[in-house]
């Protein structure tokens, strides 16, 4: 581990957890990669990626574009397979599971996408509705009482008979998350979910975060480069380097941005101003190891990925 890391970790304040026999907090791991990396047309892309989520936490996936944030998104999910390594859900292995058992698996986790991927043809309570249908047995009242629901935890019970195409961009991504809600997952992956949305509209979607982490008891896993959102639902954040393909710093936020012996560290999380040629912040890149030649400028912190 990296002396970035091992430091940025040691800053780091556990949201939850249990003490053992010796008083020591023992968290619950509800996600666990190991050794996992992840390659596309025989190119490797992520690797040597290893980090734990903790029971009813935020952890934010940040990095600069092309990192692989949104790839390890769609790895934890279960849409794609890992090159090597493992993920466990809950001491289950994701990527080793036969049919029936994945799909158990899945039904623990809930997925709002960067887009939303509401149908524009369904009403906002049809578009909730719909994992109802599919997944259980339940009789079509129980099902519109349980749609409302989420909507209402979302404050979009109003609008419930609305198409997504009548919905404010903030709207469409709150009606996301309430379909993600509606099987009662036990945990939440969100990609890119202040992606669009005006300064405002952003931060009331991370107090919604909040607030449903706070009612429910959720695990939060959300992928984001906005770095107002980061520092106001995070817990903990793992970083992924483009270069380095792989997680160089985790822990809490501002941890990092203050006491990161790495300056790239600690640019990518807004320490330090932009040069006076007016270049973003995007310009930086990782620190070279003691002695190195330092490389040129190039690539962009903070772009979707």
């Amino acid at each position: 581990m990296s002396s970035s890391r091992a430091q940025s970790v040691l800053l780091s304040t556990p949201p939850s957890g249990r003490r053992d026999a010796e008083g020591t907090v023992a968290q619950d791991v509800v996600i666990r990669v190991e050794n996992f990396s992840a390659a596309y047309d025989g190119q490797t892309i992520l690797e040597n990626i290893n980090f734990v989520v903790h029971r009813h936490e935020v952890l934010v996936i940040a990095g600069e574009s092309g990192s692989g944030k949104s790839a390890l998104l769609r790895h934890l999910i279960g849409l794609e397979a890992p090159a090597l390594g493992k993920i466990e859900v809950e001491g289950e292995d994701l990527t080793r599971a036969g049919d029936e058992d994945r799909l158990r698996i899945l039904r623990k986790i809930g997925v709002a996408f960067q887009s939303g991927a509401l149908f524009n043809s369904m009403s906002v309570l049809q578009n909730v509705a719909l994992p109802l249908e599919m997944f259980t047995r339940l009789s079509p009242s129980m099902i519109e009482l349980a749609a409302l629901t989420k909507l209402q935890l979302v404050g979009l019970a109003n609008e419930a008979h609305k198409t997504p195409a009548e919905l404010s961009g903030g709207m469409q991504k709150r009606a996301a998350i309430a379909r993600a809600l509606a099987l009662d997952p036990e945990i939440l992956f969100l990609d890119e979910p202040s992606a669009g949305l005006d300064p405002i509209t952003s931060a009331e979607l991370d107090q919604l975060i909040l607030t449903l982490k706070r009612l429910m008891n959720m695990t939060f896993v959300i992928v984001t480069h906005h770095l107002p959102s980061i520092f106001t639902i995070a817990d903990r954040v793992i970083l992924l380097n483009r270069e380095k393909k792989t997680i160089v710093a985790e822990g809490d936020p501002a941890g990092l941005r203050d006491s990161s012996d790495d300056p790239w560290i600690r640019r990518f999380f807004g320490a330090e101003p932009r040069g006076a040629s007016g270049a973003a912040l995007t310009q930086m890149k990782p620190s070279a190891p003691a002695g190195a030649a330092q490389p040129a400028p190039t690539g962009a912190i903070g772009d979707p990925t």
